[in-house]
């Protein structure tokens, strides 16, 4: 049983964003989404243009959050043992000893996820998926929390490999930060004035164990029949959509809902409402979406078929709670 109820996680959520939005200008919509992913148990992707903040973002939450904090830049020789760890002879013992690679933390950095092949893209889903590793036939469990934070670039730049569409469902979200507008890169270079050194430390606001106390709140929210129908209507919907070669699958609908759950605890409610749902579905939809081959070089993408379904799909209609 949890030892946090809602308002207090909902308090600490507020904090933790207030602090990170202290190093990260402007970003408010884009960091809630992220830190609703991380609250609810999954790994975000965050996929945009270089220089927009992704992995200040990513070192920012892991700081504010109390988590050990490693990074591991994607490089096309990147091998899967770079990731998980190996065994290492040590010569004085006479025996094989496991040296454990950046997995092993509370929150990784993959950056620039699209940058490595395939098979080292898979040792590190693997490891998001099943919160372990096997190594020589050895299983070494993740310790939670444990969460990643993965940045790509677009996929039409050079030497990139485009995730498959089995990886990226993987992700609970896929989130953009976009281009600031000209007060708030204003405000970016006036604070590096203010501060005159580059890096920036932020208070820590929670501890790894509060953080799941947090997590085990989210867990609580309640959400009724209509909002989880709704959630499911939707990523059909997708699915039938006459743009879509394949819609979501049911790990959209799933991650629509827990999503919520988080987005919720961060409104300072302890139930959902559809909202809730309507705020967090393109990030959580739109990259489980593969559009037909015919309207690639069109405006028409994932997040177009999301906006389009949240505007044919009814909405329950939101009830009171005291």
């Amino acid at each position: 049983m949890t030892t946090i109820d809602s308002v207090t996680a909902s308090r600490r959520a507020r904090e933790v964003l207030d602090e990170v939005e202290t190093a990260v200008v402007g970003k408010r919509d884009a960091l809630t989404l992220v830190l609703a992913g991380i609250l609810a148990g999954g790994h975000v992707l965050l996929e945009d243009f270089p220089g927009l903040g992704k992995t200040l973002a990513a070192r920012s939450f892991a700081q504010t959050l109390g988590l050990e904090f490693r990074r591991a830049q994607f490089t096309p020789d990147l091998l899967p043992a770079d990731l998980t760890g190996s065994f290492i002879y040590d010569q004085s013992k006479g025996e094989f000893e496991f040296r454990p690679g950046p997995l092993f933390t509370g929150l990784l950095l993959a950056d620039e996820i699209n940058r490595t092949p395939p098979k080292t893209q898979a040792a590190l889903l693997e490891a998001m998926q099943e919160r372990q590793v096997t190594i020589e036939g050895r299983t070494f469990e993740l310790e939670p929390p444990f969460h990643v934070l993965a940045t790509a670039n677009p996929i039409e730049y050079e030497g990139t490999y485009p995730l498959p569409e089995a990886q990226l469902d993987r992700f609970l979200l896929r989130v953009g930060f976009g281009y600031p507008d000209a007060d708030e890169e204003w405000e970016v270079l006036r604070r590096r004035l203010e501060r005159r050194q580059e890096e920036q430390t932020l208070r820590q606001v929670t501890t790894p164990e509060e953080l799941r106390d947090i997590q085990a709140a989210v867990e609580a929210v309640t959400v009724d029949p209509d909002i989880g129908r709704y959630c499911v209507a939707l990523a059909g919907a997708t699915r039938s959509h006459q743009h879509t070669l394949v819609g979501s699958s049911p790990r959209g609908g799933l991650a629509l809902m827990l999503v919520a759950r988080g987005y919720a605890v961060i409104a300072g409610r302890d139930f959902v409402v559809p909202e809730d749902v309507k705020a967090v579905a393109v990030p959580a939809l739109a990259h489980r979406i593969t559009i037909r081959p015919e309207l690639w070089m069109t405006e028409i993408s994932g997040r177009t078929v999301v906006e389009t379904v949240l505007n044919q799909v009814p909405a329950p209609t939101a009830r009171e709670r005291v």
